[in-house]
C-alpha cells in the first residue's frame, strides 16, 4: 500500500514538473504552406515570442504542397514529443472530406493545442481585367464563361473554397488554377498570369493599395478596418457571401498532456497581450483563445 501511494505521489510530482521542463531543446513548427502566407506570417510570429518567453529556439520550416498535405503528413510521423508542432488552418477541416485518401486522419493523428487568429479574405483582380467592380466582373464572367481563372494555394485551402463558394452564388463559370504555396499563387495574380484570386487580407492588402491589384471586395460580414472603403461581397453583389481563414496549433496525436497544456497557456498569453491584439487588428487579424477541449 505505502509503495503505492508513493507510486501516485512520484508521478504526480513528474506530470507537474513537466510543463516547467518543457522545452530542452529548439522546438520546429512546420508551416504547410508557401513562404509569405498568412500561417508563415504568425507562425513566425508565435514562434518568436514563444521563444522569448520558454528560452529555447522555435524554428519555422515551411512545407507547401498538396493543399498542406506534405507539411502536414511530416508532422504526424513525428515523435510525439513537443519537439515538432503543426501550423494549421480551417484547411485541414476541409480537407477531411474534400480528400478522404490522405496518409493521416486529422482526429485521429493530431492532438489540439490552440487557435491563434482568424482574418477576411479580399477579392482581386489583375488590373488588366476590365471591370471596375465587383458586378462588371461578375458580368464579365457570365459573358465568358470558362475564360477566365483564379489561383489559389492549393486543393481545399480557403483561398479555394472562396472561389468556389463565390463561382457557386455568383452563379459564374472560372477555372480553378492551384499552385504549390500561396506565395506562387500571389505572384501569378501579381504577374497577370490569372485573372483573379482570393487572398488573406493580411497578405494582399498592400498591393491592393499600391494598385498592383484591384481589389472588388472582403470576405467579412462588415467591412474590414484594415479597407474600409472596400466593400464587402455581400453588399457589392453576392448577398450572403461571406468566408474566413483561421489558424492554429496541433502536435502530434500521443504528446504528453501537460506540453499540450504548457502551449496553450503560453500562446494564449501571446494573443491576448494588448500590443499583440493591436498590432493584429491593424492589419486585419483577430486573436483567437480556446482550451485544448474547446479547440
Amino acid at each position: 500500500m505505502l509503495r503505492a501511494v508513493l507510486a501516485l505521489l512520484l508521478l504526480s510530482v513528474g506530470a507537474a514538473a513537466w510543463p516547467q521542463a518543457y522545452p530542452a531543446r529548439a522546438v520546429k513548427i512546420v508551416v504547410p504552406y508557401g513562404v509569405g502566407g498568412p500561417a508563415d506570417i504568425y507562425g513566425r510570429f508565435i514562434g518568436a515570442k514563444l521563444q522569448d518567453a520558454l528560452g529555447q529556439p522555435f524554428v519555422v520550416e515551411d512545407r507547401p504542397g498538396g493543399g498542406s498535405i506534405v507539411g502536414t503528413d511530416v508532422v504526424a510521423k513525428s515523435p510525439p514529443d513537443g519537439y515538432t508542432l503543426l501550423m494549421m488552418s480551417n484547411t485541414h477541416t476541409v480537407n477531411e472530406t474534400l480528400i478522404p485518401k490522405k496518409p493521416f486522419d486529422l482526429m485521429r493523428d493530431f492532438a489540439p493545442i490552440t487557435p491563434v487568429n482568424y482574418s477576411d479574405l479580399i477579392m482581386v483582380i489583375h488590373p488588366s481585367v476590365p471591370a471596375k467592380d465587383l458586378k462588371e466582373f461578375i458580368a464579365l464572367a457570365r459573358s465568358k464563361p470558362g475564360a477566365l481563372n483564379y489561383a489559389s494555394s492549393g486543393p481545399g485551402t480557403p483561398y479555394h473554397m472562396a472561389g468556389e463558394l463565390f463561382k457557386a452564388m455568383a452563379g459564374v463559370d472560372i477555372v480553378h488554377v492551384p499552385h504549390k504555396g500561396s506565395d506562387q499563387a500571389r505572384t501569378a495574380i501579381l504577374g497577370g498570369q490569372v485573372q483573379m484570386m482570393f487572398d488573406a487580407i493580411t497578405t494582399m492588402a498592400g498591393n491592393a493599395r499600391a494598385g498592383k491589384v484591384h481589389a472588388l471586395g472582403t470576405t467579412g460580414n462588415r467591412r474590414s478596418p484594415v479597407m474600409p472603403e472596400t466593400p464587402t461581397i455581400a453588399e457589392a453583389g453576392v448577398p450572403g457571401y461571406e468566408a474566413t481563414i483561421w489558424l492554429g496549433l496541433m502536435a502530434p496525436a500521443g504528446t504528453p498532456r501537460p506540453i499540450l497544456e504548457r502551449m496553450n497557456l503560453e500562446v494564449n498569453r501571446i494573443v491576448n497581450a494588448p500590443d499583440v491584439k493591436e498590432a493584429w487588428s491593424k492589419q486585419g487579424a483577430v486573436p483567437m483563445s480556446m482550451s485544448v477541449e474547446q479547440f
